[in-house]
């Protein structure tokens, strides 16, 4: 493929506004789709120096209209948490430049640089994986930032949940009445708010007899504030539908023996739980799409929505 082809897999007004944010004589060689994401479109844009090296960055467009109005806010938001994550020892990409109303660009659009790494989404070596991603979650939630994030929205009420075809109805129904009442206060923290394995980089390509390393933390388009309990949840339930349901509760596990300080209370746990998980029963088909392209071919809809019905009643029986 051709400097121009390359190129050109980026829309033209986004590529000039690319290049202004270059060096002097540097200039784009190479552009990668990098699936996973569900909200916005990733590519990876390799850059050539006037060295004769390269160096990579990376491109997040929200062209997707579904997701437009929301687009400004959500890169607002991350560009100012690549901020302030810089230096703090929690690997995440560093801002290069934002363009979040599309002034510049064709559509809303970040520009960061690039880490090293990859997501692993297999089921081999799971296990290994388990901690690490438990104590980098435990050191996101350390974090302490002059200027606090927007406190967290939840993603679904009790109204709006729709339990999956075949899902165990009377299941659903006490999981539902959780989650109905008052959620219970909690002790605020640094969240990054869509912590689950496909947000996660590690090193794969020096595997070794320890755990594996993790190289980047990406992803901080919903960054916010509130409880532990929420980010643990959310990347639980992406566990237990990944991998199934007894790898969802491990991790809970995990994040309390690397030293994560969760809800006091097993009920208050639920709570936040289940509201994560509840959230998923109309996103099985947007969740499952990206996981499949990533080679999880078996997980179907269908697949998804048996694991979450199976979670959803293992997080209850958690409490008989």
């Amino acid at each position: 493929m051709t400097e121009h082809d390359e190129a050109a897999d980026v829309r033209p007004r986004t590529l000039a506004w690319v290049n202004r944010q270059l060096a002097d004589g540097e200039r784009i060689v190479g552009t990668e789709v990098l699936h996973g994401g569900i909200t916005a479109e990733i590519r990876r844009l390799t850059v050539g120096t006037r060295d004769g090296g390269t160096r990579d960055l990376v491109l997040r467009t929200f062209a997707d209209p579904a997701f437009a109005a929301h687009a400004e806010g959500m890169l607002r938001r991350e560009a100012r948490a690549l901020a302030v994550l810089a230096g703090t020892g929690v690997p995440a990409p560093g801002p290069v430049a934002a363009d979040p109303t599309g002034t510049h660009c064709e559509f809303p659009s970040l520009l960061m640089t690039h880490l090293a790494g990859r997501t692993v989404l297999d089921d081999r070596g799971l296990e290994a994986r388990l901690s690490p991603l438990a104590r980098q979650l435990v050191a996101v939630h350390a974090l302490r930032p002059a200027e606090r994030p927007p406190v967290f929205e939840p993603w679904t009420t009790a109204d709006a949940v729709v339990p999956p075809d075949g899902a165990d109805a009377a299941a659903w129904a006490a999981a539902t009445a959780v989650i109905r009442r008052p959620a219970p206060s909690y002790e605020g923290r640094f969240l990054h708010r869509d912590f689950h394995p496909g947000s996660v980089l590690f090193d794969v390509a020096s595997p070794g007899p320890d755990a594996p390393r993790i190289t980047g933390v990406v992803d901080w388009v919903e960054t916010s504030w509130g409880p532990a309990d929420l980010d643990v949840a959310h990347c639980s339930t992406n566990l237990a539908l990944l991998h199934g349901p007894a790898w969802g509760l491990r991790f809970a596990e995990l994040y309390e023996e690397a030293g994560g300080v969760p809800a006091a209370t097993a009920r208050e746990r639920l709570h936040w739980r289940l509201q994560d998980a509840l959230a998923f029963a109309g996103a099985a088909r947007s969740v499952a799409r990206p996981w499949r392209r990533a080679g999880r071919t078996e997980l179907t809809t269908r697949a998804v929505e048996r694991r979450l019905d199976a979670y959803v009643t293992a997080l209850l029986d958690t409490q008989a």
